[in-house]
């Protein structure tokens, strides 16, 4: 172990979760009811309501790398818990220079991405400007649900309508011809097949955010025939690994020297 992270603390050990995710609230809250360790969850603050997080919470960013390795000396913190957003790659990226400078080691929560079934037409992309590059032949009326940022990829499409479903308002610039739709998931296949249907949709837009909250749409999707552009996740940081589950996660935080079963 580092010296940083098996020097002596009086307090309890505290475990940093940089939050944004379903499962960050998950993790926020199996680690406050163990008991004996100091939970903070830090928020982007883009959200207005982001819903109830246990434990601490701060919000804001922190200044880039060096200022997040800062605030992890300054409130001495034992463990740093990545449940960011799968594509928060710059939050991902600083938190891993922010623990390599202060001898931490980085534990990454990523739900798994969604994987094609049979009967699915997807096209996937490697960012959202692909996604833009590939709508005018794939369909007319689209259903972007990439969430409120990154509308600007699709701002110069014209001819287009789009049917934009985010939970908080977007912000321009956006696509000349969108309808907005503020709605708050999880969705049935049920209710994800009369939206469809109802807007005339012929062609999905989405992020491969994974988790079951938003996979309706793709089923939906699925069996009314329409393609579907997926923007596939960045990378992680170079050496850099991801685990998949809240109890994974609780597995790795017990292996570590101030965090687990044998703690003081």
């Amino acid at each position: 172990m580092s010296a940083h992270a098996s020097a002596p603390h009086a307090t309890a050990p505290h475990v940093l979760v940089l939050g944004g995710s379903t499962e960050a609230r998950r993790l926020a809250a199996a680690l406050t009811a163990r008991g004996g360790l100091r939970v903070t969850t830090s928020l982007a603050g883009r959200v207005a309501r982001p819903g109830n997080v246990d434990g601490e919470v701060r919000i804001g960013g922190f200044g880039g790398a060096q200022g997040l390795a800062d605030w992890l000396r300054e409130h001495h913190v034992d463990a740093v818990v990545d449940a960011t957003h799968p594509f928060a790659a710059g939050i991902t990226a600083h938190a891993a220079r922010a623990t390599a400078a202060t001898g931490l080691e980085l534990v990454v929560l990523r739900r798994p991405g969604w994987r094609p079934a049979p009967g699915d037409r997807w096209h996937p992309v490697p960012s959202l400007g692909a996604a833009a590059d590939a709508l005018p032949v794939l369909g007319r009326r689209v259903f972007l649900t990439t969430g409120r940022l990154g509308l600007a990829a699709f701002a110069h499409l014209t001819g287009l309508h789009f049917l934009v479903r985010s939970v908080e308002p977007p912000e321009p610039p956006m696509p000349p011809d969108a309808e907005i739709l503020l709605a708050r998931g999880p969705f049935t296949v049920a209710g994800e097949r009369d939206l469809l249907r109802g807007h005339r949709v012929d062609v999905l837009v989405t992020k491969d955010s994974g988790g079951e909250a938003t996979a309706a749409k793709l089923t939906a999707a699925r069996e009314l025939g329409l393609p579907v552009v997926v923007v596939r996740r960045p990378p992680l940081p170079e050496g850099v690994t991801a685990l998949p589950d809240v109890a994974a996660v609780l597995a790795r935080l017990d292996g570590l020297e101030r965090l687990g079963p044998s703690r003081p």
